[in-house]
Order: C-alpha cells, then structure tokens, then sequence
C-alpha cells in the first residue's frame, strides 16, 4: 500500500531496487489490494516486476478486492463493498492484467459486507480456482462468525487482520482461537500498532519496557514487538509496511528471536497497564 501514490510514490526503477532487496532478504510475498494507489499500485508494480530478471514462481502475490470507491474511474455514487459472484472473478481478472500474470497466490476479500451472500461467493471461489487464476482463497477482518459462514462453503486459508501489541483484541474475542481451531493463518497488518505513532501513558510504558530489553536480545524496539506477535501460537505473519530497506532487514532478523515466555508478558503487561487478570 505505500509503495505507490498513497505512500512514497516509488518510479519504477525504485521499485525495481525495492523488489529486487526482499527477494534478496528471503522476503518474497507482497500484500497487495485492487483499491491501493486509487486502483494504481497494482499496475505500477506490475510494471516494475515484468522488466525485472526474476521469476514468478520465486514470488507469491497477493490481492483484495471487494471495496468500491468514488474514484479511480469508477462510476460509483458512494463507498461499498461488492461479493457478487461476476464483481469477484471481474477484480481477480482486472489484477491478473495489472500485475501481468496469469494467476494470484492468494486472494483475499478486503472487508466483510453485511450484504454479502456466501453461496455466492463460494462459486466465484470455486470458478477461479478451477480456471487457475487463484490457488488460496482467504479473507481480511473477518470475525468468527463471519469466517464460518464462508468456511462452511469454501475453504479459508488466510485471515489477514490488523493485529498488535496495542491492538491485541483479537486475542480475547475468540478470533485467532478460531482460526487455529480451523487451520486458517493469520497476517497482521499494522503490526507495530501506534507504538511509534502516539505519545501518551500507553506507548510511554511499552517504550520503557522494550528499551528494558533491547540489549537482553540484542534488538531494536521494533523488532521485539514483531516477535512478541510471532511469538503466538497461531504463527502470525506480520506483514510490514515500510519501503525503508534497513527496517525491512531488521524485521526479517527478527524472526529470530524467541522471546522468553515471562518477557512476553512483561511487554503485554506494559501494554495493558495492569497485570493479566
């Protein structure tokens, strides 16, 4: 999402170089969604990678669709979000010229609507995965029971929800308890939450006991809250942000680390402003 107009507005040469350092860094999976750059980013990438040396198969792509807005050409009155079966298989289509390949690694359902019809989404899933053009199927914020209304027609794999120490809910309101029960995995997106965005009583204490630990784990601030969500059970895979490559290196080094069970909690607790219960 910020590598194009809505973030660093990277040329195509940068991105090229940007590519080109995460396959570098064993970071071979780009999060991406039809709406990003006001339906740009995908194309621009698209164009970046075809004039590179490396293969598809070396890279997994991944891509939303559902939301529809009151731009990039779109003859639409007012935001929505879209699941009937031919507005599915029409965005898969619409991405696979973008990005100028034959097929999505994944493909994930951007929100869930309250009008949408899971029978119908199902056989848009089932169509596109017999014609090739996706090989995983998932969903993003989708809550337990939304993911078993569509679970119950058609396999989920992913569930990409926003997740971290400063937004941990999903911890407590049964979301990734079900997605370990069903075997779907879990993406975080914001994964360092507001940590480095707020300043108040909250990000002050988490501060202070990461900066506790840095050199216990020989790791910068922003690595120990990647593994303090990796640390979970439901193997989450965060998925970061930054086009900065220093940070993209550290948080590939923190994969790493392995905190230990009592820190774990220390960072938690620092989180909460109180011990757990």
């Amino acid at each position: 999402m910020t590598w194009g107009s809505w973030g660093k507005q990277l040329s195509k040469k940068e991105m090229q170089s940007l590519i080109n350092f995460c396959i570098s860094n064993h970071i071979t999976t780009f999060d991406h969604a039809d709406i990003y750059g006001a339906y740009t980013t995908e194309t621009d990438f698209g164009k970046a990678f075809k004039d590179s040396d490396i293969k598809r198969e070396d890279i997994q792509l991944i891509s939303k669709c559902g939301i529809q807005e009151q731009f990039g050409g779109r003859n639409n009155t007012v935001k929505h979000y879209d699941y009937n079966k031919d507005y599915i298989i029409w965005s898969v289509e619409e991405s696979l010229k973008h990005f100028e390949t034959e097929y999505l690694d994944v493909l994930l359902l951007h929100r869930p609507s309250p009008l949408m019809v899971a029978e119908e989404i199902a056989e848009a899933i089932t169509i596109l995965k017999k014609d090739g053009k996706i090989r995983d199927f998932g969903v993003s914020n989708f809550t337990p029971s939304q993911m078993e209304m569509i679970g119950l027609r058609v396999d989920i794999d992913v569930n990409q929800i926003e997740f971290s120490l400063t937004e941990h809910s999903a911890m407590h309101n049964g979301t990734l308890d079900y997605m370990q029960t069903c075997g779907i995995k879990p993406m975080a997106w914001s994964p360092l939450g507001s940590v480095f965005k707020d300043d108040n009583q909250q990000t002050r204490r988490v501060h202070k006991q990461l900066g506790a630990l840095t050199d216990k784990y020989n790791a910068t601030k922003d690595q120990l809250l990647l593994a303090w969500i990796m640390k979970h059970p439901s193997q989450i895979h965060p998925v970061v942000g930054t086009t900065t490559k220093e940070r993209l290196k550290l948080a590939v080094e923190a994969t790493k680390i392995n905190l230990e069970l009592e820190d774990w909690f220390l960072i938690l607790e620092a989180a909460q402003g109180c011990t757990v219960p």
